[in-house]
């Protein structure tokens, strides 16, 4: 099958193309690497089967020309990030949209099967037990900057139900907290990240808030393995599914395992929310997913625990994180093992919230 992957430079898309490719299909990347890394698609270049266009989701015209050429599309590119979104809302907002409205208006045109990537952030700051995919959604006011990523992938989402109640054959996928090998060094968008990049420089380790606030934290082959179940099974036409690893883990907890696993002398400090993203910034103390729904429909359940999705992302930036290299000497890892994808290129992109 010919497969068309949005931001495929990316975090999760280059994983992504990975398994596409391993599962023998022709692979077309569309990335700006505005985020995303030529270096993490390294290995599929000249490669038959394999095509990398280096332009936007915002060029209605390449995306049409790309559309029309494949059978199936997962649409990943978008800014993510809480610093990117609250830095320039703006540039998120139109990024989002547009480029999800060309996806899906090419799509409908020469009727092809799409998988929209969307996040937990749609649930806003609902604070309750598991997150079922038909809960409601609760956000804070629009003066806050905060809430611009979670409204985008929630127009995202409308625009994808209504193309299907036209015909359209498209699913939504919702990510948990996705983490792994290839995060971003400068941690933007992860808070594994600049735990890991923070403990292997001997920093501080620095906690917003008390720390409390769960999150559930799904290693990226898991995230993978759902989103193109989304796209093979008839059962997930015209339905979202919450991808992520039901198992919930403090922030302060996550630190505390990370600083064990790299012998980390750092400490661990405490640093409010105002002091990153100003005075108006909310965050949501638990997000949690019930994941009933995509086990019955896709067959979908994660296999990687925390303790070792850490272990192997660890492994990965000890090797690629160019800073984390003069760290070495002073934050020997022990018993990390083998990392999940030994050599793999490096960066992408990453987000906190999903």
């Amino acid at each position: 099958m010919k497969v068309l992957v949005t931001g495929g430079a990316g975090f999760v898309g280059s994983h992504l193309v990975d398994a596409l490719r391993e599962a023998r299909h022709e692979v077309w990347v569309l990335d700006d690497l505005s985020v995303g890394s030529v270096e993490s698609i390294h290995h599929h270049l000249h490669q038959p089967g394999f095509r990398f266009i280096a332009d936007s989701i915002l060029n209605a015209g390449c995306v049409d020309r790309l559309v029309a050429e494949v059978e199936l599309v997962y649409h990943l590119a978008a800014v993510v990030g809480v610093r990117h979104v609250v830095d320039d809302p703006l540039k998120a907002i139109l990024t989002n949209v547009r480029g999800t409205e060309n996806v899906l208006a090419s799509a409908a045109r020469y009727w092809k099967r799409v998988v929209i990537a969307s996040s937990s952030e749609v649930y806003g700051r609902s604070d309750g037990g598991p997150l079922h995919e038909e809960d409601d959604r609760v956000l804070g006011p629009t003066s806050v900057n905060r809430w611009a990523y979670s409204s985008s992938k929630a127009i995202d989402e409308y625009l994808a139900w209504a193309y299907h109640k036209k015909g359209l054959p498209v699913s939504v996928v919702r990510y948990f907290n996705c983490y792994g090998p290839r995060l971003n060094e400068d941690g933007y968008g992860s808070v594994v990240a600049s735990f890991i990049r923070q403990a292997l420089l001997g920093e501080p380790i620095t906690v917003h808030g008390d720390g409390r606030q769960t999150r559930s934290f799904t290693y990226v082959t898991d995230t993978v393995r759902g989103t193109m179940l989304a796209g093979e099974r008839p059962e997930a036409l015209g339905e979202a599914f919450n991808i992520g690893h039901p198992v919930e883990t403090s922030v302060l907890d996550l630190a505390k395992a990370i600083k064990r696993l790299l012998c980390s002398d750092s400490p661990i400090i405490h640093v409010p929310y105002e002091d990153c993203f100003g005075q108006r910034h909310e965050d949501t103390p638990r997000r949690c997913p019930d994941i009933t729904k995509a086990s019955r429909c896709l067959g979908f359940a994660p296999q990687v625990p925390l303790e070792q999705g850490l272990r192997d992302t660890i492994a990965w930036c000890r090797a690629h994180y160019l800073l984390g290299r003069s760290a070495r000497a002073r934050s020997p890892v022990v018993g990390l093992g083998s990392p999940a994808r030994a050599g793999a290129p490096a960066t992408g992109g990453g987000f906190h919230g999903g």
